[in-house]
């Protein structure tokens, strides 16, 4: 679901709402170029509620936990599943170059940027040995340069290596300001859901895929925050149309949690506060990928306002995997009632957790183009260790929980 992921390949989505504003320097704001599977940030970001009546899962309670008192014994990890609507705000590390545009200067049109040899993908990280961390930041430096008839030194990273370029600020005869020709990002947000939640460290996983940007394609590198998100409607997914939820960040004052990493397992960091809106807080212990299995799960996700539902799915394939990989299994899903309202899969539930047989064994990852009932999702254990602590610091934090469970 992603504006920020794109397309891994090309029968498949990722399921993360994705907003953004894309700002060419001097600052004018430009629309972002359309695509089939992403939308640019209104106040109103994407992921969404349907109308439809509201139904009962009907699945017994005790499904889901059965297996948590054993957390003592087999030494596992437990979490609380999530299932919230998260609205997500990633802060890129500097300023990241994601077009090119033209100055017209008297007969003349050019990209300076271009010209400077500045690149799709590359990331300002100062100018004029400044600091830079905002596209408004960037916009005065140029603006007061042109303004002096002078040159700017900016410094900027590409695949790992530092680099430094001057670029002539020049004034457009069409806006009266003096521009670089770059269209530049510092930050991107959407809506996506909660994996899970460690409440021994307050840390969490989300998404379950790596944010890229939706231009350039390139991995955000960065922090960020997590809120609190509602679904106000869906968009129905169909063959050849991928649906989405649709929504918007409730109560942005309130960060619900830090983002410290974004890896292509999802986005990890440590709660501020412990979310609100979750199915249960009863703890489950997550599953090693040898013990997910063909057959009968649920997956928890919002349709509807703040309210977390379990659905049926069934888990058609699982990928035998002793290392982390992306592609864990895929899954169909089968309840009546999230089929009516959305199709299958939507964008706005990456992220989402599968259960089986008492176990968090995933998250919804991606949508298959071409069947919206059916998707990829990955491995809990692998979103797990990208918390950064190993299995024995997890199971300790989390043994003194369990008994409550």
């Amino acid at each position: 679901m992603n504006r920020w992921s794109l397309r891994i390949f090309s029968a498949m989505f990722s399921t993360f709402t994705f907003f953004s504003t894309i700002t060419s320097c001097s600052i004018a704001h430009a629309s972002e170029q359309p695509s089939e599977i992403h939308h640019e940030m209104t106040q109103e970001a994407t992921e969404g509620q349907s109308g439809g009546q509201m139904v009962n899962t009907s699945f017994p309670w005790n499904w889901f936990f059965s297996s948590s008192v054993q957390a003592n014994q087999d030494h596992r990890v437990y979490v609380i599943p999530g299932g919230q609507s998260i609205g997500i705000k990633l802060h890129a590390s500097g300023i990241l170059v994601v077009g090119y545009h033209l100055v017209h200067e008297g007969k003349e049109s050019l990209s300076p940027g271009e010209k400077a040899d500045l690149h799709v993908g590359d990331v300002i990280d100062s100018v004029n040995g400044i600091s830079v961390r905002s596209v408004q930041q960037v916009s005065k430096l140029v603006e007061v340069a042109g303004e002096n008839k002078k040159q700017l030194t900016f410094g900027f990273h590409r695949k790992g290596h530092t680099y430094s370029v001057k670029v002539r600020p020049v004034l457009d005869d069409e806006t009266g300001t003096y521009r670089i020709g770059l269209y530049i990002r510092d930050s991107a947000s959407g809506v996506g859901t909660l994996t899970f939640y460690v409440p021994g460290n307050h840390g969490f996983g989300a998404l379950g895929h790596v944010i890229t940007d939706v231009d350039t394609g390139e991995p955000i590198e960065g922090h960020g925050q997590i809120v609190h998100a509602a679904v106000t409607s869906i968009d129905r997914g169909e063959s050849g149309q991928p649906g989405e939820k649709r929504g918007l960040f409730v109560n942005e004052n309130l960060i619900l949690g830090t983002i410290i990493r974004n890896t292509d397992f999802g986005v990890f960091g440590f709660m501020k506060v412990s979310p609100d809106h979750g199915f249960s807080n009863q703890l489950v212990p997550v599953a090693r990928p040898e013990e997910v299995h063909p057959g009968t799960a649920k997956i928890l996700t919002v349709v509807h306002g703040q309210k977390v539902e379990a659905f049926n799915v069934l888990i058609v394939k699982a990928n035998k995997q002793s290392s982390a990989e992306v592609k864990g299994m895929i899954i169909r899903v089968t309840d009546p009632k999230l089929l009516e309202e959305t199709g299958g899969i939507v964008q706005g539930m990456s992220g989402s957790p599968i259960l089986q047989d008492g176990k968090l064994v995933g998250a919804v990852t991606h949508v298959f183009v071409s069947d919206p009932t059916q998707g990829y999702g990955v491995y809990a254990q692998w979103m797990l260790r990208n918390l950064g602590l190993n299995t024995k610091q997890l199971g300790r934090l989390t043994r003194g929980f369990n008994s409550a469970a």
